[in-house]
């Protein structure tokens, strides 16, 4: 008589695997930001993960699989925190001039604490800037997931923070300097920490960070108040 897997195995086994393909996927996406999708063997992601190389082909259908699911969980991760601080990406209640503005400063300092602290953060930024270099449909992924949705709701919150079109060339070219400086941060972590005289750019250091960019986006706000009043007159 043939036993049946119990319950608890099947459970089990199924945890195991999860946990495999985890692991895969953080060390693929660790070491082609680190060296690039064609510098980096399927053995060296394998022993990266202590995984067996075999477990690749199993999950993904092979390296260039592997590649898509790392894009697939930096779209997951960065929904997770954008969504927190701007709501769904089609939010249906409007919000009044004011409480745009918080909820853009709220999205500025959420920005801030994972792209400049996190060190996660640092191994998803290598991983887009080799994308944007060298394009793949990894990169679609990331910018129909990631990208166009989230500077599309930076900018319908601008629009009702400024009364600015959404979609205008000038508030979608605001929008992208908003997050580039944030970006900054990041990509010229070594020149910052070099300058600044810090020895690593931690939760203080990120304070500090939060403390400019706020300065900023609310000069750029008052800079454009007289466009709600001029909006409220029509």
């Amino acid at each position: 008589m043939n036993r049946q897997p119990g319950v608890k195995t099947q459970q089990r086994e199924a945890t195991t695997a999860d946990q495999t393909r985890a692991a895969l996927v953080h060390a693929a996406l660790k070491l082609f930001g680190r060296q690039g999708f064609d510098g980096t063997s399927t053995r060296e992601i394998a022993a990266e993960a202590k995984a067996n190389i075999g477990s690749i082909a199993y999950h993904f259908g092979g390296k260039e699989g592997l590649r898509n699911a790392a894009a697939d969980h930096i779209v997951d991760t960065i929904q997770g925190i954008a969504g927190q601080a701007l709501g769904g990406a089609q939010a249906a209640a409007p919000l009044d001039p004011e409480a745009a503005r918080a909820q853009l400063f709220a999205a500025l300092e959420r920005m801030v604490s994972f792209v400049v602290a996190s060190p996660q953060a640092g191994e998803i930024v290598q991983f887009v800037l080799r994308e944007l270099s060298h394009p793949t449909a990894a990169l679609d992924r990331i910018y129909a997931g990631v990208f166009e949705p989230t500077h599309r709701r930076l900018c319908h919150i601008w629009e009702q923070a400024t009364g600015e079109p959404a979609e205008s060339e000038a508030t979608r070219l605001t929008v992208f300097t908003m997050i580039g400086q944030v970006i900054y941060f990041r990509i010229g972590r070594e020149a910052v920490m070099r300058r600044m005289g810090w020895r690593e750019i931690g939760n203080a250091e990120a304070a500090k960070v939060v403390a400019v960019t706020t300065d900023n986006l609310r000069a750029m706000l008052a800079a454009r108040r007289p466009a709600v009043g001029k909006k409220g007159k029509s």
